[in-house]
């Protein structure tokens, strides 16, 4: 329930307060308002791109690139989140040509499509940058992890204050990485620009939240296979899943984090 419904709601609720912040902004431009309700829509064209997007990308883990061994689950589920950044790009690109008009003063800032395209690609590989960053530190795969459990061998004391410094240290690049859209979306489109990076960030999140829950849901198949007394094999296999889910599910810990600040300040 906590890793479903409650983190599914956090995301959720950041995708319609972007929405909203976006819309509202936009809504104070006389250029926006002038080129008709097709361009003060542009944010939810994103969002509706966006679960388009995710569809296609579902495919890619069971047509393309099938996971065929136990060591390729973490792999295919990063995969999917970069294959749904790297179609979503182009989309944009077309749907902000598309919609918005040449240029426009918005929130202080002239702004033009390449401009608006920008602010949405800086929050859409951002996200994806914090998202894997996250997942470096919290994968076993990764050296950080496994100094932690080396540091659990010499006792609790060295365990707890090596984790918290790794804990402090894994903050460094993602808040660095928060800033960097903040500074580039306001130089481009102002408060506008801020908030259309809050969706870029959430505009992969049907992909996201998928990564996210696959642990909960792969765990919940392993406890329901050894109440029916199935085979070991089954919980193995289960156990497998889980752990990878496990991992992955860190970048949705990431986007939980950095789209809030985007949208709070966009707010």
């Amino acid at each position: 329930v906590g890793d479903v419904a409650g983190m599914g709601s956090d995301l959720f609720g950041s995708f319609g307060e972007a929405s909203c912040a976006a819309m509202l902004v936009g809504a104070s431009s006389p250029g926006l308002v002038a080129a008709g309700w097709a361009a003060l829509m542009f944010p939810l064209t994103i969002s509706g791109a966006g679960i388009v997007v995710c569809l296609v990308t579902s495919f890619f883990a069971t047509n393309f690139c099938p996971v065929t061994r136990e060591a390729h689950i973490e792999g295919a589920l990063k995969l999917q989140l970069f294959v749904s950044a790297l179609l979503m790009t182009p989309v944009v690109w077309w749907l902000s040509s598309s919609f918005l008009p040449t240029s426009f003063a918005v929130s202080g800032a002239c702004a033009t499509p390449t401009g608006a395209f920008a602010c949405v690609a800086f929050g859409l590989w951002g996200g994806c940058a914090i998202g894997f960053i996250t997942e470096y530190y919290t994968s076993f795969s990764y050296s950080p992890v496994k100094e932690v459990a080396n540091a659990c061998r010499t006792g609790a004391a060295t365990n707890i204050i090596y984790g918290l410094a790794l804990g402090y240290k894994s903050a460094i690049v993602p808040v660095f990485v928060v800033a960097f859209i903040v500074f580039g979306a306001h130089s481009l489109a102002g408060f506008y620009g801020i908030s259309l990076a809050a969706l870029g960030m959430l505009a992969t999140l049907a992909t996201c939240l998928s990564i996210d829950v696959y642990g909960p849901v792969c765990d919940n198949a392993g406890g329901i296979a050894e109440m029916c007394e199935l085979h070991p094999s089954v919980r193995e296999k289960t156990d497998a899943l889980d752990a990878a889910g496990n991992t992955t599910a860190a970048i949705g810990k990431g986007f939980a984090i950095g789209s809030p600040c985007l949208v709070g300040l966009a707010l």
